[in-house]
């Protein structure tokens, strides 16, 4: 198995939607993102290269985080970034990056398609492959739990060069998703809202998550002090689990 960094279709800059700001360097609400890139690459300089991304409770934007930093990563020269959709059952990768997804990781991960270099997607002019998945009623956890996914995993972690694979999650209340995919990865960050997440949610996600290295939190829609201004784009203010996958 061989994760291509080369994507076969492309979508392009000007289709992105208004969420996706990483990649404008002039756009003040990529500030952010610059400064989470260069903690990301200092953690590269030990070793780590697979990272998962995850939040206590959904609708809290860590597909925003995930996208965007990805982003912010493929502007460096001589790096190769790599975004996975694992939230395999509510997926949105494909949704911010406006990928009309209908196979993806879900598919490769079943078994219904052998072909992982055709689920890859790029952005015209940026070193940035995506495989997304599509939005699917499936046993996420076994799929996660495969020896598929494993293999993916160890030919994540044989990108030659400078590389790193972000992996959106699903969050750690969902389901055992992100615990499972914890335990193959180098580490995680944690997605809080401000005013939205509460301290015990964090601290019973990084419980669940105990195993797991957590290289830090990032604060999502902060605006009080803060010149970068609200980044939030409207989540939601919503914590409810039962409605997750519906």
């Amino acid at each position: 198995m061989t994760i291509s960094t080369t994507p076969r279709h492309f979508i392009a800059t000007d289709a992105l939607g208004e969420a996706i700001v990483g990649f404008r360097s002039r756009d003040e609400r990529s500030r952010s993102f610059n400064l989470l890139r260069t903690q990301i690459v200092r953690l590269m300089g030990n070793g780590v290269r697979v990272i998962g991304i995850t939040s206590a409770t959904p609708k809290v934007g860590k597909t925003f985080v995930a996208c965007n930093l990805a982003a912010s990563l493929a502007r460096l020269p001589e790096m190769q970034t790599v975004l996975m959709d694992l939230d395999l059952r509510r997926g949105s990768v494909a949704e911010r990056y406006n990928i009309p997804v209908q196979t993806g990781l879900t598919e490769y991960l079943a078994g219904r398609t052998d072909d992982l270099a055709d689920l890859a997607w790029g952005v015209e002019g940026q070193q940035l492959t995506i495989y997304p998945c599509a939005v699917r009623r499936v046993m996420s956890s076994e799929l996660l739990a495969s020896a598929r996914f494993q293999e993916l995993i160890v030919a994540a972690r044989a990108l030659p060069g400078q590389a790193v694979v972000l992996l959106d999650l699903p969050p750690v209340f969902a389901n055992d998703d992100a615990m499972i995919v914890g335990e193959l990865i180098d580490g995680y960050i944690l997605v809080v809202e401000d005013g939205v997440t509460t301290a015990k949610q964090v601290r019973d996600s990084m419980r669940l998550m105990k195993s797991v290295t957590c290289f830090g939190t990032v604060l999502n829609n902060y605006v009080r002090g803060f010149a970068g201004g609200d980044y939030g784009y409207g989540y939601g203010k919503s914590s409810g689990y039962a409605d997750y996958y519906n």
